[in-house]
């Protein structure tokens, strides 16, 4: 039986043997400049260009319009200013080396406000302008933080009566960029009575520091922590012998519609009554609902029209220096 089957053993092992790799042999191994030469291609794709400033009057050679116009520019001071340390290289200070880009004439090889974040926007210009004292906190503000740059507001290569610097030494320029986007704010000006920024006696910034500010809506302050009405409503400011509360401890908003209101004096409400029985409603006397003043006697009666403008009596509703009543 032994015999009968090593044929057929004998048989096997040689087709496995013709099939297979010999143990001496070792496969073939590819020619040493085909290794070499993908991998070295790869790194000269990714090795960065070193980009180098070639300075201005490189520039103008294809940007001779734009070149000729900012010399009226506030930021051409760079080109002449040897302290900042771009003298005659203006232009790179803001767009970054241009010897690439001289080359290629391709816009991804420069720096373009047109194709940056706002972040990034932001990081440019405060590199020059961070110690001004009216940026202070400008990364943290509500126009930071809803990613509205530098560049929405302000343009660099404009001049005369195009660039922002011109418009902005009038009021109605600086309402009018405002309200490009605070479109609901300025269709509250056009209530019957408001702040005269239509008229263009007032701009949005006496108000609001656009940069940043302490306040909720970037409010200026008037002084120490009194809010910004202030500046303009000194009268109302005190100190008085006998002050009214809100005056004192809430904002001009509480009463007022601070932009525009169909009401007079800028009223939160069409009655005066209305308005301060919101903080008064709570010193009642019999009988209920009809009267107000919880020391006899109680006299308002708010049944009859008479009673219920408050201000015919309580003119001194910021504050009074004869009466705790704040009467005349």
């Amino acid at each position: 039986m032994r015999l009968r089957l090593l044929p057929l053993t004998l048989a096997l092992g040689l087709a496995a043997w013709a099939a297979g790799p010999r143990q001496d042999q070792k496969p073939a191994e590819k020619p040493a400049d085909q290794k070499s030469a993908q991998p070295a291609t790869k790194a000269a794709d990714k090795a960065p260009v070193k980009k180098e400033i070639v300075g201005s009057e490189t520039c103008a050679g294809c940007h001779d319009e734009i070149s000729t116009h900012f010399k009226k520019n506030p930021h051409y001071i760079l080109e002449t200013n040897k302290k900042r340390g771009w003298e005659t290289k203006a232009c790179e200070a803001c767009h970054g080396p241009g010897s690439v880009h001289a080359e290629t004439n391709s816009a991804d090889d420069i720096r373009s406000p047109k194709n940056m974040k706002a972040s990034a926007i932001d990081e440019m210009c405060l590199a020059c302008h961070k110690n001004q004292s009216t940026h202070v906190g400008r990364l943290q503000s509500s126009h930071a933080r809803n990613s509205v740059p530098c560049t929405s507001c302000h343009n660099m290569h404009k001049t005369g009566a195009e660039s922002t610097a011109e418009q902005y030494k009038k009021a109605s320029g600086i309402n009018k960029q405002c309200a490009t986007c605070h479109m609901d704010v300025w269709a509250a000006f056009q209530k019957p009575h408001h702040h005269k920024l239509p008229e263009g006696a007032m701009s949005c910034t006496g108000c609001h520091n656009p940069h940043a500010g302490f306040l909720a809506q970037n409010n200026r302050l008037s002084s120490g922590q009194e809010p910004g009405c202030f500046n303009c409503h000194s009268d109302k400011r005190g100190p008085f012998v006998f002050e009214h509360a809100p005056v004192r401890n809430e904002p001009c908003s509480v009463c007022h519609e601070v932009h525009g209101s169909v009401n007079p004096r800028m009223m939160k409400r069409s009655e005066v009554a209305n308005l301060c029985l919101e903080c008064h409603s709570n010193i009642q006397s019999p009988p209920k609902g009809a009267a107000i003043g919880g020391i006899p006697p109680a006299i308002h009666d708010m049944r009859s029209p008479r009673w219920r403008n408050c201000t015919i009596c309580h003119q001194k509703v910021h504050g009074s220096n004869a009466d705790r009543s704040m009467t005349r």
